[in-house]
């Protein structure tokens, strides 16, 4: 994985996983704890989200193969599942692809523990994220240093994301909701068109040459 591939992959996890967005479920989630609840949930949930994407990371490409799904049937199927994804973003509503939905929230309020679900499923390692981890891993071609440079976007955008977990209440302050909604529509364009590109990614691939 060259360097400019390996930002565009920050880029996308970035975009998919969207820390901003992530931080305001959070505070709306434990609202009403203190300091150190809210930290102990936001480390445990990032710990599971971890293990999670690693294992999709390092398997996931097998597990489709055992399915019978082919890699480029799983660009366009994932490339879908992304543009939906960024619809979400762009009109700033809640479908249950990236974020909780508000039967989910409903459920969690009355949670002592939320780092498991809805946090660390479906926040941060959701569909989309598991979706783009698989993604990638699957460009990797199978190399070595292919899976490292995937592992390596994954875990930086999961201490990107921790570190705006932990400073979730000063990130609101300065964005607000209305902030982080404008932010969450520009991202969600960009991975509309990454999107898109998957999915005709996919079906060059499996198209007859000459």
């Amino acid at each position: 994985m060259t360097l400019a591939q390996w930002i565009n992959a920050l880029i996308v996890m970035f975009v998919v996983m969207d820390p901003a967005g992530t931080s305001a479920m959070f505070v709306a989630l434990t609202r009403g704890g203190d300091a150190r609840y809210r930290r102990r949930m936001a480390i445990k949930a990032i710990l599971l989200s971890t293990g999670i994407l690693i294992v999709f990371t390092l398997i996931g490409s097998q597990l489709l193969h055992a399915l019978g799904v082919s890699l480029p049937a799983f660009k366009i199927a994932g490339g879908i599942l992304l543009f939906l994804v960024a619809i979400d973003m762009i009109f700033a509503r809640q479908s249950g692809l990236r974020s909780a939905t508000v039967r989910e929230q409903e459920e969690a309020r009355f949670r002592d523990d939320i780092s498991v679900f809805p946090l660390a499923f479906p926040l941060i390692a959701g569909p989309g994220s598991l979706t783009t981890v698989i993604l990638l891993a699957g460009n990797a071609g199978g190399h070595f240093w292919g899976y490292v440079s995937v592992l390596a976007v994954v875990l930086s955008m999961l201490a990107i994301t921790l570190g705006a977990l932990l400073a979730s209440g000063l990130l609101m302050r300065v964005l607000g909701v209305t902030g982080s909604n404008v932010l969450g529509r520009l991202l969600g364009v960009v991975l509309a068109a990454m999107a898109v590109q998957f999915v005709i990614d996919g079906i060059v691939t499996v198209l007859p040459s000459g």
